[in-house]
């Protein structure tokens, strides 16, 4: 509630060579009161007056600064990625515990050759995307575009080794033939291909608007949302990678 500009008068005593100078300020409903100079020599005159407040620092829950990353949509489908990956791996430990044996004579099985590279290749590009979303918020779109070029490069990279990783797989007459491990492989793995495909696309649309200059340092929520689903799937096949190639 905004008071009224008021006066208070106090006496103390006289004042000696110095005028004092007392400021008090308070924000009520954004608006800032002040109460500003003495000046009388047996007292001073305290008075409130009504100021322009500062702009704040804040914004609201709709404001950039108290937003999530990216956008609200592409939480919903990172929830959805998370929800589905979640009943999958519920379905792993399930197939686990009634297959002991199975699976673990099962990371014997593939190439972790394979595993490792898929690994490197997924952190490295996502900590280029990182790389190029700190050089949209510096003002370099040149530089950032570079960063974007090299992560696109690397995520390549991910489906080329997952078929040549299959092809070994068949070669080695690894086709899941009723093997619960290998089903179980082939479908949590498969399932994380479709991902890294609809990812590699999106790297290819926000590399096309920074391009064109779509994104700026005020305004690229487009490429942090890229980058949170991004980093999603990568941390999906952090889990991928030692249930199916490390832990026996």
């Amino acid at each position: 509630m905004h008071e009224k500009v008021r006066h208070i008068t106090q006496q103390k005593g006289k004042l000696h060579t110095q005028r004092l100078l007392h400021i008090y300020a308070v924000v009520i409903h954004n608006v800032k009161y002040e109460m500003i100079y003495p000046n009388k020599a047996e007292g001073f005159t305290l008075s409130y007056i009504e100021v322009a407040a500062p702009p704040s620092s804040e914004k609201s829950t709709s404001g950039k600064e108290s937003r999530i990353p990216g956008n609200r949509a592409i939480w919903v489908g990172i929830f959805a990625e998370f929800t589905e990956f979640t009943l999958m791996f519920l379905v792993y430990f399930i197939a686990r515990i009634n297959h002991p044996q199975n699976f673990h004579d099962g990371p014997q099985k593939l190439s972790v050759l394979a595993g490792s590279m898929n690994t490197v290749l997924m952190v490295t590009s996502s900590f280029f995307v990182a790389r190029a979303i700190v050089a949209m918020r510096a003002e370099r779109q040149d530089i950032c575009m570079r960063w974007l070029v090299a992560a696109l490069i690397t995520a390549a990279g991910y489906p080329l080794v997952k078929f040549l990783e299959i092809r070994w797989n068949v070669s080695q007459g690894l086709t899941g033939n009723g093997d619960v491990f290998l089903m179980s492989y082939y479908y949590l793995t498969f399932n994380h291909l479709v991902h890294v495909s609809w990812g590699i696309l999106g790297m290819v649309y926000v590399m096309a608007r920074t391009w064109f200059g779509g994104y700026s340092a005020a305004d690229h929520d487009g490429l942090v949302a890229f980058a949170s689903y991004w980093h999603a799937t990568d941390l999906i096949w952090l889990m991928i990678f030692p249930l199916f190639y490390v832990l026996p």
